[in-house]
């Protein structure tokens, strides 16, 4: 690696948000906000286009309705100790259908209408 790019690593600032495509945009918007308790923080089209944003504590999700992408994808979100104590409650609360997993590590896996694979550490490493 070159000084150059290590610099341009410092001084530049890359945002990214992953792209969910689903089947009905409507659909998905009502699992994350109802199910997950996201907040829905743009919608094309005044509420009526196919592509919309939802955010919940920093994480933000673009939600696409494309119907010739049928792609699933995994989302590994990290979460705090209170994040994860805040998730526990609300899969309960909301009969969200979640299951344990491996993905390196033991992982909470909840899969949305569409088939996209949210992986949520199963435990809060102890310090």
């Amino acid at each position: 690696m070159t000084k150059t790019a290590v610099t341009e690593q410092v001084t530049h600032r890359w945002y990214a948000r992953p792209v969910l495509f689903v089947a009905d945009v409507n659909r998905a918007l009502r699992f994350y906000v109802d199910m997950l308790g996201f907040e829905k923080s743009w919608h094309e089209g005044d509420g009526a286009g196919g592509v919309c944003q939802v955010n919940r504590a920093g994480c933000e999700i673009i939600l696409c309705e494309d119907a010739t992408r049928r792609d699933k994808a995994r989302l590994y979100v990290e979460l705090t100790a209170d994040g994860l104590a805040a998730l526990r409650r609300e899969v309960v609360e909301h009969s969200v259908p979640s299951e344990k997993s491996w993905w390196g590590s033991d992982v909470i896996k909840i899969v949305d209408p569409d088939g996209n694979e949210l992986l949520f550490p199963a435990e809060f490493p102890q310090l």
